[in-house]
């Protein structure tokens, strides 16, 4: 079969004669239709940031490189173990795939957090396969029906918006509350979109490059702030009852954004960081302790914000249509994807990989 498979950096290659995967008693295999291309892939393209590394295997899947590629994908099941049958998925059902790997043995597993895993990995980029292929077995539980109102394509965006919610629920906000976004990227725009869906009413989004402020303001934010020509802080705690936000939310991973953002929140709110970041980040724990103000992290998802977001795509409550800037086909990924997203981020938000094209 075809599958696309990463070498090293700068090293993407097309085989055509990679095995076809068996799919064990626990797993249902997949026909990907639509992978999209994420900024961790980007982060492999250029340089060796995860693991599997050349010579260190992956500590579950026991695989370096090459691996396949591809961690943000829905497709259609043509095969269910047997052992999975029972949880109700059928040939040619289409769905959507959480790329978790964890080791279902470590205290974070076993308590339900298998995010939190102590050899955490994902399908497509450490192993297992991944959605830039023809094939790719998974384990079954993480595989999720998509509604017959949600395309395939859209399907493929499950995985970046439920980073977004998983992310939304570190914070306790409630319905009517305030929500401040640092950075307009793909992670930034899906967290407008679920904390859209999750009714919070005052979503300020800070970006400075022209084309992404018109993406927030069409999809879901309420006030839009160039840093450039406002005091972010003033204007939060403006638009705020004088106090600020309840909750931000850092997409951008730069010493700035998050500093801004522990200044602008309200006593006791909560800063959340979604991005990785490729530089340490400076503190200053005198933004925070003043007014009791807290931060978290967050890391990838769990079943249940799988769930709650395909839930919300089916009711209409999230809608991402307009993320998907460009498609493009296994044999163009790098001149028409990963370079394109490099050099015209400014234009594209989400490309997507037509893998059947």
């Amino acid at each position: 079969m075809r599958a696309l498979r990463y070498h090293g950096p700068l090293d993407l290659r097309l085989e055509h004669d990679v095995p076809e995967p068996e799919c064990l008693p626990h797993q249902v295999k997949i026909r990907p239709s639509f992978c999209g291309i994420c900024g961790s892939d980007l982060h492999t393209y250029l340089s060796p940031v995860i693991i599997p590394y050349k010579d260190t295997p992956h500590p579950v899947t026991g695989e370096t490189w090459p691996v396949t590629f591809g961690h943000e994908f829905a497709g259609d099941v043509v095969e269910v173990g047997s052992d999975a049958v029972q949880g109700g998925l059928r040939v040619g059902d289409r769905v959507a795939v959480q790329p978790t790997i964890c080791c279902n043995r470590c205290p974070p597993c076993k308590e339900g957090y298998p995010n939190c895993c102590n050899s955490l990995g994902f399908v497509g980029l450490m192993g297992w396969g991944g959605g830039m292929s023809d094939f790719v077995s998974v384990d079954a539980r993480f595989a999720f029906k998509l509604p017959d109102n949600v395309p395939s394509d859209i399907g493929a965006m499950v995985e970046p918006l439920a980073v977004a919610w998983h992310a939304i629920d570190q914070t306790g906000i409630q319905p009517g509350g305030s929500a401040l976004v640092m950075g307009a990227g793909p992670v930034g725009i899906a967290m407008v979109q679920c904390l859209k869906a999750r009714q919070v009413k005052e979503i300020i989004v800070v970006e400075i490059v022209p084309e992404r402020k018109d993406f927030a303001a069409r999809l879901g934010a309420t006030v839009v702030i160039d840093p450039k020509e406002q005091d972010v802080v003033a204007k939060c705690k403006e638009l705020c009852d004088g106090q600020g936000p309840d909750a931000a939310f850092d997409c951008a991973g730069v010493a700035p954004t998050m500093k801004t953002a522990c200044r602008a929140i309200r006593h006791r709110g909560v800063v959340v960081n979604v991005a990785f970041n490729e530089k340490e980040v400076p503190f200053q724990f005198n933004d925070l302790m003043i007014g009791e103000k807290r931060i978290y992290t967050s890391v990838s998802y769990s079943i249940e914000d799988f769930r709650d977001v395909i839930e919300a795509l089916g009711n209409g409550l999230i809608d991402v249509k307009e993320m998907i800037t460009r498609k493009t086909t296994l044999d163009r990924v790098v001149e028409d994807g990963i370079l394109a997203l490099m050099h015209e981020k400014d234009k594209h938000m989400k490309i997507l990989v037509d893998v059947r094209a």
